[in-house]
């Protein structure tokens, strides 16, 4: 009798960090935005993976971690996703909106959870994303249309980001939370080049520090950390239909943090992306648990 609640507890425990992991992204992405006419999405990006790798390397120790040539190259493979998905995902928020860019950059998760499913009901969930990607991303000179290429930026940052669960959990499984400090580790040192050769001195500019930090704990170091416990705990498919909510979380934190308006197409469109997800969640086949993680 006393296993139930217990199980109840473990079940829940890993949706939880998805949930703070979420709504802590999407505020240092607001806040992100604000450092772009300084620094651009590059100096931001390259400032924001080089702090974040500095605390993680602080807090998770990652030397101890015992890697072999295979768990290594799953390692760098991880990080690179991670740091073109941070890239990419900040080139698009030069000119879309934070809620749309999310959207889209979902398309990454979305597609891992629905792979290799052959059902009929599947091929509803996928209709319901193709409808708010045309939507977002309407044919023809329409008004309420978004900027092509930072709408090809997020949906890069969205194939990333499905690299970024296949090979995080594979990694997470060989060593736990300290994967996630090694993966940023390896994403600024992708990633700070390109920031340095843009950004140049505007990167040692006093006043920005402060800013960057918190980016690096909202939108890095805190988040990463979490989902690389929850990456550990659930199949990846789980895990890309439980980040389901994740453009609503960036479309509110667009509109209260960055005053970004979307236009009712828009909000439908997000809706429709969402929606697609949670059916996906609901009529998945029940999977395997995933290996217990190396604390």
């Amino acid at each position: 009798m006393t296993t139930s609640p217990r199980s109840l507890t473990s079940a829940l425990f890993p949706v939880g960090l998805l949930l703070i992991a979420m709504a802590s992204v999407q505020s240092g992405a607001s806040l992100a935005k604000s450092m772009f006419p300084v620094v651009g999405a590059q100096g931001t990006t390259a400032l924001r993976l080089i702090f974040a790798s500095v605390i993680m390397l602080l807090l998770l120790r990652p030397w101890r971690a015992k890697l072999t040539a295979s768990s290594l190259r799953t390692v760098i493979v991880y990080g690179m996703a991670l740091g073109g998905m941070n890239f990419l995902f900040y080139m698009s928020l030069r000119s879309v909106p934070l809620g749309i860019a999310v959207a889209l950059e979902f398309t990454g998760p979305l597609a891992v959870a629905i792979y290799a499913s052959r059902r009929a009901v599947d091929f509803l969930w996928i209709a319901l994303a193709i409808i708010g990607l045309l939507l977002l991303i309407p044919l023809g000179e329409a008004s309420s249309g978004i900027d092509l290429i930072g709408a090809s930026y997020a949906l890069g940052a969205g194939v990333c980001w499905a690299l970024y669960i296949l090979y995080g959990q594979k990694a997470g499984n060989d060593n736990g939370v300290q994967t996630a400090a090694l993966g940023v580790m390896i994403a600024a040192l992708f990633v700070a080049p390109i920031g340095i050769v843009h950004a140049g001195a505007a990167l040692l500019s006093p006043a920005l520090i402060p800013v960057a930090i918190g980016v690096a704990i909202l939108s890095t170091a805190l988040p990463y950390t979490l989902e690389m416990v929850a990456l550990t705990r659930l199949p990846a498919r789980t895990f890309g239909t439980l980040m389901s909510i994740e453009p609503a979380f960036g479309a509110l934190s667009g509109l209260f943090f960055l005053h970004e308006h979307l236009s009712l197409a828009q909000w439908i469109a997000i809706t429709c992306i969402i929606l697609a997800s949670v059916g996906a969640t609901v009529t998945m086949r029940k999977e395997p648990k995933p290996l217990v993680p190396a604390d």
